[in-house]
């Protein structure tokens, strides 16, 4: 089978709008887009290199190209969409403050992630897993209801 094929954010959406989806760069996927783009493998599609316009903000800018991060979505085929989502986190201080700030966010309330970077962090990464997605997946299931353990009803939302 070989490893997951893999396609930078751009090559997406180069292949969208050959497809007639017409998105511009900068846009973020929706679950159209993520399906158009995983229907062109037979296997789950590393998408890398989003725009940072549009990713969280403690995810590391490339270094080549800062307009985009360090992080990628792992897109199932068959439209059940992104089950991993990662990056590496940005480990600087004062660029994580920056970019606190730039995303207007209250630095107060992220002194505590700012002094681990202050007190000694070094480069690392994070994912995380959309583990029904990926259980809906595996199993073939029509909706992702399916594979919730504890679902909400009309009339019970407590398990």
């Amino acid at each position: 089978m070989g490893p997951f094929p893999r396609i930078t954010y751009t090559e997406a959406v180069e292949r969208l709008n050959a497809k007639g989806n017409p998105i511009a760069w900068g846009d973020d996927f929706g679950a159209d887009e993520e399906t158009l783009v995983s229907e062109d493998f037979d296997r789950p599609v590393m998408v890398s290199r989003f725009p940072t316009a549009f990713k969280a903000f403690y995810m590391q800018p490339d270094p080549e190209n800062p307009e985009v991060v360090l992080g990628l979505d792992l897109l199932a085929p068959e439209g059940y969409g992104e089950i991993i989502g990662g990056s590496q986190r940005i480990h600087d201080h004062d660029l994580l403050k920056s970019r606190i700030e730039a995303n207007g966010l209250p630095v107060e309330a992220f002194q505590w992630y700012l002094d681990v970077r202050k007190y000694g962090s070094f480069p690392h990464s994070g994912f995380g897993m959309g583990l029904e997605r990926f259980v809906a997946w595996m199993c073939g299931l029509p909706h992702l209801r399916e594979t919730i353990p504890y679902p909400r009803l009309l009339y019970k939302i407590y398990p």
